[in-house]
């Protein structure tokens, strides 16, 4: 840790100086993070979505969809199949009667991610 001696009439300039600095890295974390959480969202969704022809696991993607200087938002999308995704997630009635069971794996791959993302902010700001 580096010391700095100053004035007392230049110390609340350089405490927020110093804050600033740690404000920027720590935004520049989380959204790193988000980044990777969308990864990961994208990647569990590959990994735990049904398969009849692949076509459906495979066409999940994910963008950073709006950023500035204080946030970021990412979002995973299937541009082709996004008609599909929660008749498969949350079921669906059949048409003579009767229900198609479940197949959550955008929720899971969801919490996933949540739970990566925690864990990477704590490694990094705490270190």
């Amino acid at each position: 840790m580096s010391y700095q001696k100053v004035s007392i009439d230049q110390m609340a300039d350089v405490i927020m100086e110093k804050l600033d600095k740690f404000k920027d890295t720590g935004i520049e974390e989380v959204k790193k993070a988000c980044k990777h959480g969308g990864k990961i969202v994208k990647e569990d969704i590959n990994a735990s979505a049904p398969v009849r022809t692949g076509k459906y696991a495979k066409s999940w993607t994910y963008k950073v969809t709006a950023e500035d200087s204080s946030s970021i938002e990412v979002t995973v999308y299937s541009p082709s199949r996004y008609m599909l995704a929660h008749l498969l997630e949350n079921g669906h009635a059949k048409r003579g009667g009767g229900r198609v069971r479940a197949i959550p794996h955008i929720g899971p791959a969801q919490d996933h991610a949540e739970q990566e993302i925690e864990r990477e902010l704590e490694r990094t700001l705490k270190g």
